[in-house]
Parts: C-alpha cells; structure tokens; sequence
C-alpha cells in the first residue's frame, strides 16, 4: 500500500514496474493517470512524443511508481 508521500492523483506521471506483455507494454514505460477508477485503480494513458495515445488501461497503485521531476518542499 502506499504511504502518503507516495499517493498518486490525477495527472501523476508514472511508470511502470512490471511488463505487460499481453498490452505490449514493458517495465518502464511512461503514462499518466487520467482518471481514478476506484481506492488504488488508475486509467493510466501511454502516448507516444507525438501525443498519440497508444495505450490506456486500469492499473492498481502496486503496478506503478510516481515519477518526480522535482525536489520535493
């Protein structure tokens, strides 16, 4: 479960960490919460550096991990 620090909300960037084989979608790859489905479910969108969408689907908080850009304040 995530701690506080770790939360992830709408518009989050994240990756993930596990592959997707079955979504042809590996470890690593960049998306962005789009929508919360339900407590610890995310629609999570993966587009490519034209912006085209080339992935969307519900992934559980477990699944991913929180990118920062930026130190925390």
């Amino acid at each position: 479960m995530l701690n506080t620090l770790t939360k992830l909300n709408l518009l989050d960037v994240v990756a993930l960490k596990e592959n997707l084989s079955k979504h042809h979608l590996k470890m690593g790859q960049v998306g962005t919460i789009v929508e919360e489905l339900a407590p610890d479910v995310y629609e999570v969108e993966f587009s490519d550096n034209d912006g085209q969408t080339y992935a969307m689907l519900p992934l559980k908080s477990e699944q991913l991990i929180k990118l920062y850009f930026a130190p925390e304040t």
